[in-house]
């Protein structure tokens, strides 16, 4: 695991902007559906914020690996550029709050081999500091995407983790358990993952992650140990992405199944299971 904190809070970064080399920002405001980003970014974001869109240029159209399969690594490399960042400069991250694109975006810079790499925890609603308006075109970066500095998992390796180690379900329960599915074609879970809503990761009512401490007593409870394996998956490797975050920001290295539920309940031949039992 990098040696570098994830997560930054609205006080420390507010100093690192008064510096004199500040982090590339990238506002990555998203909404699963919709709307779109942009307006609210053009509307007021952090001073040299640079938008990033998440369905466009942090996955690639939805198909065979599901609603939001990995980018084209050149494509990304590209967005990345075309957002400033550099190979030897910090990016900070952040959404409108509640982190989950956030950490989409801090996962695949991450994983394409960027060592500093951060998430406004909270987002936006914990920024008290100014904003600005309009659109920002900053000098292009750099960054040479490098894949594979964090674990993935495809299909067949989490249906093999969810045996041998320990397959995190990210999504509400009530979805693991099968009682509700609004977006996929089947309802349940991939059998033998345990259920760990990514949203009991934060505090109630905030996006704001809760402590080091208490994840890690969260994370030990879930069976989460040092020496084991552990993988995530949520709808579309999204909201895994945060779960990730927490992972990393309670001390534990974890891989992403980046297709999720998406792409495994699309394959008629893949098992679903139902109810609060990993199955």
């Amino acid at each position: 695991m990098t040696a570098v904190t994830p997560i930054t809070s609205a006080s420390a970064l507010a100093r690192e902007l008064s510096e004199g080399r500040p982090p590339v920002l990238l506002d990555v405001r998203w909404q699963l559906g919709g709307p779109p980003g942009r307006p609210d970014y053009e509307k007021g974001h952090l001073p040299g914020a640079v938008y990033v869109d998440l369905d466009t240029e942090l996955a690639a159209p939805p198909g065979d690996g599901g609603r939001h399969p990995l980018p084209d690594t050149a494509h990304f490399e590209k967005s990345m550029r075309r957002a400033g960042v550099g190979d030897g400069r910090p990016v900070v991250v952040y959404d409108g709050g509640k982190g989950w694109a956030a950490a989409r975006a801090w996962w695949l810079l991450r994983w394409a081999g960027h060592g500093d790499v951060r998430v406004l925890d909270g987002g936006l609603a914990a920024w008290d500091g100014p904003l600005e308006s309009g659109d920002v075109a900053p000098e292009p970066g750099d960054f040479t995407a490098r894949p594979g500095a964090l674990p993935l998992l495809d299909a067949d390796g989490a249906a093999a983790l969810a045996r041998r180690g320990l397959l995190l379900d990210a999504r509400a329960a009530e979805r693991y358990r099968g009682e509700v599915e609004p977006i996929d074609p089947v309802a349940g879970h991939i059998p033998g993952a345990v259920s760990a809503p990514t949203s009991e990761n934060a505090a109630e009512g905030s996006g704001v992650l809760r402590s080091a401490d208490e994840l890690r007593a969260r994370f030990d409870a879930l069976g989460v140990t040092q020496d084991g394996e552990v993988g995530v998956y949520c709808g579309s490797g999204v909201s895994a992405a945060h779960e990730i975050l927490a992972l990393a920001v309670a001390g534990y290295d974890a891989a992403l199944y980046a297709g999720s539920w998406s792409e495994w309940s699309a394959d008629p031949g893949r098992p679903a299971a139902t109810g609060a039992d990993p199955g």
